[in-house]
C-alpha cells in the first residue's frame, strides 16, 4: 500500500502546476464567499493561530472533554510553537469573539476560565479548506481521498490537529522561501498570491515572464481591502527581487510573475500538501490496513490453514 505522496513525488509531478492554480481558484472563491472569515487567517501567523485553536478544541472533543480551548491554554500553546507573542494571540481571540468565530462554552461556571469552542462557519471554513487539498492530491496520483474523508463522520475533527502538527513542527513551512515570504506576512497576503497564480493561463506557463490576471493593482487592493500603499511597497520588494514586474506601466498593466516565483509557489504548496496527505494516511490508510490485516486473519480460509475452526 502506498503510504502517501512525498513533497519530492508532489514537486515534480508534471500535472503539479496546473492542478495548484485549480486549487489557487477554488480558494479564491472560498475568500470571495466569506472575506471577513477568510482574512482572519490570511497571514501565516493567523493561520498557524486559527490551526492551534482548532486542534485544542477538537482534541478535547475526541476525549470527551469540553473547555479545552481556553484563552491560557492557547497562549501556551502559541508560546511553545512561538509563532507569535502573547499579545498577538489575545488580540486574535479577542477578534475572533467579535466576529463569531468563537463563542463562550454554554453551561460554563467558572467566569475566571471562560473556556471558547469554534463556532459552525468556523469548523465550516476548515473543513472546506481540507476538501480543496485532498482534491488536489487525489488530482495528483488519482486518490479517493475526498471520498473516504466526506464519507467519515466528523473526519474533520480528527483531521485537522494531525494537519496542525505537521504545519506547526515542519521548517519549510515556518521558514518560507524569500519571495513567498513576502506575502506571507502581508494582511491577505495568501489570498494576493493565489490571485496572482489563478490567473496565469496555463499556455503561458513555461515562459520566464508568466503573465497573470492582475492589470490594476489599486483594484485589487480594493478589493481585498487592503492598504494600497503597503501592497505596493510589497510588490515593488517583490519587483526589486525579479518576482513580479509589468508589461506596461507599473500597476496599471497586465502584471507577470517569474517562472522561479511560480515554482517557489508549487514547491510550498508541495509541502503543505505532503503534510496533508501525512495525516490522511495516518488517520485513514494505516487504520484500513489494520481492518484489512484483521480481516484476513479471521478469514475462513487462514482459519483452516491454522488448524481452526472452519464455518
Amino acid at each position: 500500500m502506498h503510504l502517501g505522496m512525498t513533497v519530492d513525488e508532489i514537486v515534480e509531478h508534471p500535472a503539479l502546476h496546473g492542478h495548484i492554480r485549480q486549487q489557487a481558484q477554488l480558494l479564491l472563491q472560498a475568500y470571495e464567499g466569506n472575506p471577513r472569515l477568510s482574512s482572519v487567517f490570511a497571514t501565516q501567523q493567523r493561520w498557524l493561530m486559527g490551526h492551534i485553536a482548532l486542534a485544542l478544541h477538537f482534541r478535547a472533543a475526541a476525549a470527551g472533554r469540553s473547555g479545552d480551548l481556553t484563552a491560557a491554554r492557547f497562549f501556551d500553546a502559541v508560546a511553545k510553537h512561538e509563532v507569535a507573542s502573547r499579545n498577538t494571540a489575545d488580540a486574535f481571540i479577542k477578534e475572533m469573539l467579535k466576529y463569531g468565530y468563537v463563542q463562550p462554552v454554554a453551561g460554563g461556571t467558572d467566569k475566571r476560565v471562560r473556556p471558547l469552542e469554534p463556532t459552525q462557519p468556523s469548523i465550516d471554513a476548515i473543513h472546506g479548506w481540507v476538501v480543496v487539498h485532498l482534491a488536489t492530491l487525489d488530482k495528483l496520483d488519482g486518490g479517493g481521498r475526498v471520498g473516504t474523508y466526506l464519507g467519515t463522520p466528523d473526519a474533520v475533527a480528527d483531521l485537522q490537529p494531525l494537519i496542525a502538527d505537521g504545519l506547526l513542527c515542519s521548517r519549510r513551512i515556518r521558514e518560507p522561501e524569500r519571495a513567498f515570504s513576502l506575502f506571507t506576512w502581508l494582511d491577505n497576503g495568501g489570498v494576493v498570491m493565489e490571485w496572482l497564480i489563478s490567473g496565469i493561463d496555463e499556455r503561458d506557463a513555461g515562459a520566464a515572464r508568466v503573465p497573470t490576471g492582475v492589470v490594476s493593482t489599486t483594484a485589487l487592493a480594493d478589493w481585498l481591502n487592503l492598504s494600497r500603499t503597503h501592497l505596493a511597497r510589497k510588490l515593488r520588494e517583490a519587483e526589486e527581487m525579479g518576482s513580479i514586474g509589468w508589461l506596461g506601466k507599473r500597476g496599471h498593466s497586465v502584471m507577470w510573475v517569474s517562472d522561479s516565483f511560480r515554482r517557489e509557489y508549487a514547491r510550498a504548496q508541495a509541502v503543505k500538501l505532503a503534510i496533508i496527505d501525512d495525516a490522511f494516511n495516518a488517520r485513514f490508510r494505516r487504520n484500513a490496513e489494520r481492518v484489512a490485516t484483521a480481516a484476513a486473519e479471521n478469514s475462513p480460509r487462514n482459519s483452516q490453514l491454522s488448524g481452526g475452526p472452519a464455518n
